[in-house]
Formats: structure tokens, C-alpha cells, sequence
């Protein structure tokens, strides 16, 4: 059985690609739709672009509302859908929520992703966590102003680095103006759950899906014999994350939306990893379908 699930890549690992080479590029390999990177971005210090700095892929967030009816009619001719936008705003920056936004709107996208602060210790979980809700009644109602979604991410080092943690933080609010972005590569590092269990947990908060994996690996030993060991992006296939358990997890709750690959490995040549990529997820999800059905 064919599984109904849509796949978009998340152009912040494409960093080498224009907007007007990512689209194509895409709509060849068969991807169904794109999420594109907005912030405004440092310069590569080797002057060659990486993920993070220098991404030709990236779209700036000072120009993203003048900008988007432009991508907007790129992505459109290429048949290109536009499930999110990977923003990097922050819930309490109001300012440069709405612009994301407002953007979002102009783009056609669905939703967007804002994003919640670090857990660092220094203040109790309870007080952080309040203040954030708080921040975010402001963007659920941005959100509702200009019929987007706003999604938070779960993530390693934040306040939300869980479903149980995600669901508890977004209590009460709108699922139509606020939603989770589930990401089991982010919680390789921290937050894991059983997958089913982690998106009955989230229920209708369950927006959208970040796929990418992760590995631990030994990097020294102390004299006392404790090995220390640090997490690195790994390819889909060889990271700690089950992919095929994933897409079970998520056949099991009935999910029909869009996974967007999120994959910060070089082991490949970027369009094989593109093709790659698509082409296990698909088997997988297929897979996971038809044993749900």
C-alpha cells in the first residue's frame, strides 16, 4: 500500500543550491515540496557555504515579506508545495514573529516554525516554561491573525525536548494556530520516547515531522575508566534513530502529513543523499502502511 505521507527538504541542508537550483533539483528527484530557511545569516568564514553560515538557500528574514510572493511564484511553476518555513525566531521576539509570519502568509505556506529558549538550569523549568507560554499567547494570536500555523520544535537543550514535554507546553492552546514539529533525530540527543507513545501523547498538536538521524560515538575515556561520548549527524540509515520504526509510530496514529528531511551529513554527494533519502523513507513509510492497514 502506497502511504499518503508528503516529503519537502528543509533548505537549510542544501547550502550550496540557490532557491532557483533547489527547486528544481527537487522537483526532479520527486520531492512534493519544499520548507524554506529564513533568518538573517552570518557570513562563511571560509567563504564556502556551510548549513549554518553562508547558505545560498536560506532567504533572509529582513526582506522575507518583500520577497515571498517572488519564491512564492518559483516554488508554485515548479510544482513545488510549501508545508512550513524554517524560521529561527524566537517566541518572545514578537517582532520578528510576525514578520515570519506575515511572510509565511505571502508564501502560501502553512505554518511556521518559532522557536522556544534553552534550558540552561540557571532558572526553575516551572517559571521558564510560564513565561514562554505566556510569550506564546501572543504569537497564537498573530498566528490566528494571518491564518498560519505556528509550530514549535521539539529539540535537544530546550524547554521542549519531548512529546510529554512538548504536550505540556502547549496545553490549552489552539491546535489550529499552534502545533509541534515532531523530531525523533533531535531526540537521539535528548528527549526520546517510544514513538507511538510520543505522538498519542502530542495528539492534535502533531503538525509536522523533522526527519534526520544521529549517532553517539566514544570520543575519550577519563582516568577513572568513565568513556565520554559525544552525538554527531549521521546518515538516515546507519544514525541511532529506527527509521523504519519512526514511520511505523506515525502510521499508527493515522498521520497523513508532510515529513521533511532535515539531514546534516556530507557522506554523499547532495543529490544521491537526496534521492537516497527519499527513496528509503518512501520504501518505509509504504512499508509501515500497509502493515497499519
Amino acid at each position: 500500500m502506497v502511504s499518503s505521507i508528503k516529503f519537502a527538504v528543509f533548505t537549510g541542508s542544501t547550502p550550496e543550491y540557490t532557491p532557483e537550483q533547489i527547486v528544481g533539483l527537487l522537483k526532479d528527484t520527486g520531492y512534493d515540496g519544499v520548507e524554506w530557511r529564513v533568518v538573517d545569516q552570518d557570513p562563511s568564514p571560509t567563504g564556502q557555504p556551510d548549513f549554518w553560515k553562508g547558505n545560498r538557500c536560506t532567504l533572509p528574514l529582513r526582506t522575507f515579506v518583500d520577497e515571498a510572493p517572488r519564491i512564492r511564484a518559483l516554488t508554485e511553476a515548479a510544482g513545488l508545495q510549501m508545508p512550513t518555513v524554517g524560521s529561527y525566531a524566537f517566541c518572545h521576539e514578537i517582532e520578528a514573529v510576525e514578520q515570519v509570519l506575515r511572510g509565511t502568509a505571502l508564501l502560501g505556506a502553512g505554518a511556521a516554525r518559532v522557536r522556544v529558549p534553552k534550558y540552561d538550569g540557571r532558572e526553575h523549568i516551572r517559571d521558564r516554561r510560564e513565561r514562554s507560554r505566556q510569550q506564546l499567547r501572543t504569537v497564537e494570536a498573530l498566528a490566528r491573525q494571518y491564518g498560519v500555523q505556528a509550530v514549535i520544535q521539539i529539540h535537544h537543550e530546550t524547554i521542549t525536548p519531548s512529546a510529554s514535554a512538548m504536550a505540556t507546553f502547549l496545553e490549552g492552546f489552539d491546535p489550529r494556530y499552534v502545533g509541534a514539529m515532531w523530531d525523533p533525530g533531535n531526540m537521539v540527543k535528548e528527549g526520546f520516547e517510544q514513538y507511538q507513545l510520543g505522538l498519542e501523547t502530542l495528539g492534535p498538536y502533531l503538525a509536522t515531522v523533522h526527519l534526520k538521524n544521529v549517532a553517539w560515538k566514544p570520543v575519550r575515556t577519563a582516568q577513572n575508566g568513565t568513556v565520554v561520548w559525544q552525538s554527531n549527524w549521521a546518515p538516515l540509515r546507519t544514525g541511532v534513530a529506527d527509521v523504519g520504526a519512526v514511520f511505523a509510530g506515525l502510521a499508527a496514529v493515522g498521520y497523513s502529513g508532510w515529513v521533511t528531511f532535515e539531514d546534516f551529513t556530507n557522506e554523499q554527494p547532495r543529490p544521491e543523499r537526496l534521492r537516497d533519502d527519499l527513496m528509503y523513507a518512501r520504501e518505509l513509510a509504504g512499508a509501515a502502511t500497509t502493515v497499519a492497514a
